[in-house]
């Protein structure tokens, strides 16, 4: 029986909504303010939240702020309640993560069509996220270390982050590491004068955070959304033992680690000695080989891509449109497509 937790402060509202879901067959839990709601939340962990806006003590905005900071309720499908309806009330509430709006007054139809959509989106996505999982399981099968992996799959804490959100800030102390399921994630360095450099742009069955496994328990960059991700998260101390117990597992960290370092070895030398069109040339066939498999255009603004190359983006503008000049490449709506890659190979040499 799937659960439902109601979050409104008007009882004649809180007591229709309750009645109508269990009727249905939900099995409903209810708070009458955002402090309630968030303490019930964190010990029941329902499968949708249904939460008023305009509440005394804690309103729904920072019901919402509250919830996405544990890692077991985050990602939860968090329905607003609401009577306000201008726009930036609706955009405020969808980037900080909201799923879906009710309007007040709905009926029971709408009440129960909104509940079943996030029930059945949630169910689509935990299929699509079992993948990944299902292959580190088999990573470690060969490494008999499955009893201790199927204890941490079990207790994963799997999230849903939107575009442009931060995931952890460099200097942040550990908690754990980060399997991406689907979406990309940047990670960036911030200089003593301001500039933003990248460090890393990560798909879909990449680690991150693996960086900060063997350092002093602190985060050594920023990570942000580059588009709404999912992603599984995994606590230190299992992954700790993992490595300490598997020689497989620390294999395969190892060899994450020994990857990112050569990478990052490579953008600051092309950084320190490398003219503009160079490193800008170097940054395109890098994200295109990591990035690019099928041949696909590459999905960069000049912003993200001066800050791989250590760049201003109006350096980036002005060789972008020399390389196009000179049939290197060919900019578009979907991106950048590398039409020569022989000669911006060449300008690496």
């Amino acid at each position: 029986m799937n659960k439902v937790l109601v979050i409104e402060d008007n009882f004649e509202m809180r007591d229709n909504i309750a009645e109508i879901l269990q009727l249905s067959d939900y099995k409903v839990f209810t708070a009458t303010n955002g402090k309630e709601g968030v303490a019930m939340a964190v010990e029941h962990i329902p499968d949708v939240i249904l939460c008023d806006i305009m509440m005394d003590e804690l309103d729904g905005y920072g019901v919402l702020f509250s919830l996405g900071k544990h890692p077991e309720t985050s990602t939860i499908p968090f329905i607003f309640i609401t009577a306000k309806t201008q726009k930036q009330d609706l955009r405020k509430g969808m980037e900080m993560g909201a799923d879906d709006y009710l309007m007040k007054p709905f009926d029971a139809i709408e009440l129960l069509n909104s509940v079943e959509t996030r029930l059945k989106k949630r169910s689509l996505q935990k299929n699509f996220d079992s993948k990944p999982i299902q292959q580190m399981q088999q990573l470690v099968i060969t490494s008999k270390g499955l009893p201790l992996l199927n204890k941490i799959v079990e207790e994963q804490k799997l999230r849903i982050i939107r575009k442009k959100q931060v995931i952890f800030y460099e200097g942040d102390k550990v908690s754990g590491i980060y399997l991406l399921l689907k979406g990309k994630v940047k990670t960036t360095k911030i200089a003593d004068d301001g500039r933003e450099l990248t460090t890393g742009i990560y798909d879909a069955d990449d680690f991150i955070g693996a960086n900060a496994l063997f350092s002093n328990g602190m985060y050594k960059d920023n990570a942000v959304t580059l588009e709404e991700c999912s992603l599984s998260f995994f606590p230190i101390n299992e992954i700790e033992k993992l490595i300490n117990e598997y020689p497989d597992i620390a294999g395969k960290f190892i060899k994450i680690l020994s990857n990112e370092v050569c990478e990052k070895e490579e953008q600051l030398l092309q950084m320190a000695y490398s003219s503009v069109r160079k490193r800008i040339a170097e940054s395109l066939l890098n994200f295109h080989k990591q990035h690019c498999t099928n041949g696909e255009a590459i999905n960069l603004t000049r912003y993200e891509l001066a800050n791989l190359s250590g760049t201003a983006a109006e350096t980036v503008s002005r060789t972008l449109t020399d390389f196009e000049s000179e049939g290197l490449i060919n900019k578009h709506s979907n991106g950048i497509q590398l039409m020569d890659m022989q000669k911006l190979r060449n300008l690496r040499n």
